[in-house]
């Protein structure tokens, strides 16, 4: 499957975006997605994803109660909106995608993602 992450951009701390994921190539129904993110000198660090088989949602605790992850099927487009912004959430976002199948414990392994998004800047400013 074919990603294509977009949504980013300039925002102040406190405000909000909503970065889409729209796929192609592939039944996109077939993949859980994710949300990662890499700021400049950091690894790259889940974000949030969803779990198709075990009917699962994961955030990160940087992101508790301000991230919420959607997907619309009939779009096939998985989506993250962003509220409170905060000059920390800065970073390069990127979506991913993995067979539908794959264990809770195995979807915090970055290796296990098969397709990737483009990625998109996210930059909040103080």
């Amino acid at each position: 499957v074919q990603l294509q992450a977009s949504g980013g951009g300039l925002v102040q701390a406190g405000g909000s975006l909503r970065l889409s994921c729209a796929a192609s190539g592939d039944t996109f129904s077939v993949y859980s997605m994710a949300w990662l993110r890499q700021a400049p000198g950091k690894e790259r660090e889940f974000v949030s994803f969803k779990s198709l088989s075990e009917g699962r949602t994961y955030y990160a605790d940087p992101v508790k109660g301000r991230f919420t992850i959607s997907r619309d099927n009939a779009k096939n487009t998985v989506y993250l909106q962003m509220n409170s912004l905060k000059p920390e959430d800065t970073a390069v976002y990127y979506c991913a995608a993995t067979p539908r199948g794959l264990i809770w414990s195995s979807m915090f392994e970055i290796r296990y993602y098969s397709s990737w998004g483009q990625g998109t800047q996210v930059t909040v400013s103080s």
